[in-house]
C-alpha cells in the first residue's frame, strides 16, 4: 500500500511520448484572460453570423461584443461570455456551454429592461424566428418588457451589496 503523501512511482519512462505530452500540457497552462475574452468575442460573432444571418448578423460586428473572463469562486463557475449592446437598455449576452453529454453549445439570452424601470427579463433565444416574434411583441413599448407591479413577473435585478456589508431587504 502507498502512503499517500508520497507520490507513485511514475509507470513510464521520463523520455517517453507520454512523458513529453504531459509536459506539454503543463507547459501550457489554462488560456489567459485575454484568451478567454478574445474566444467569447469570436464565439458570439460566429454564432451571430450563422444563426442570425437575417437580423442580427446584419446590425451587429464582432468588434460590438465585448469579451469576459470566466468567473469561479466557491458555489459557482461561469463559463466565458460576451456582451454587445444594442441600445434602449437590451443587451445580448452569448456564453459557449460545454458539457460531455452535449459537447459545444451556443447560448444567446437577449436581456430586455422592464417597462416597470426597476428589472430586466432574461429571454433565451433559439433561432432566428423566435428572436423576430419577440422583437415584435417588444416593438410597441420601444424595446421594454411589459411588467404589471401587482404580479411582480419582471423577475427584477436587485442591487449587489458591497463587498462585506448585507443587503437591506427592500
Amino acid at each position: 500500500m502507498h502512503d499517500t503523501l508520497t507520490a507513485a512511482p511514475r509507470p513510464y519512462d521520463a523520455d517517453s511520448p507520454l512523458a513529453h505530452l504531459l509536459d506539454m500540457v503543463q507547459a501550457v497552462g489554462q488560456p489567459t484572460e485575454d484568451e478567454q475574452r478574445d474566444d467569447a468575442v469570436t464565439a458570439a460573432a460566429h454564432h451571430v453570423y450563422n444563426a442570425y444571418p437575417d437580423t442580427l448578423a446584419k446590425v451587429l460586428y464582432a468588434m460590438d461584443w465585448i469579451g469576459h473572463p470566466a468567473l469561479h469562486s466557491p458555489g459557482f463557475a461561469f463559463e466565458p461570455a460576451a456582451t454587445a449592446w444594442l441600445d434602449g437598455g437590451l443587451w445580448l449576452h452569448h456564453t459557449l456551454r460545454l458539457s460531455e453529454a452535449d459537447g459545444a453549445v451556443d447560448v444567446l439570452t437577449l436581456i430586455v429592461p422592464c417597462t416597470c424601470g426597476r428589472g430586466y427579463t432574461d429571454i433565451v433565444l433559439d433561432c432566428e424566428d423566435m428572436l423576430i416574434e419577440i422583437l415584435a411583441v417588444l416593438r410597441p413599448t420601444h424595446g421594454k418588457s411589459v411588467h404589471d407591479d401587482r404580479h411582480g413577473d419582471c423577475r427584477t435585478v436587485r442591487p449587489v451589496a458591497p463587498l462585506g456589508r448585507p443587503l437591506a431587504v427592500v
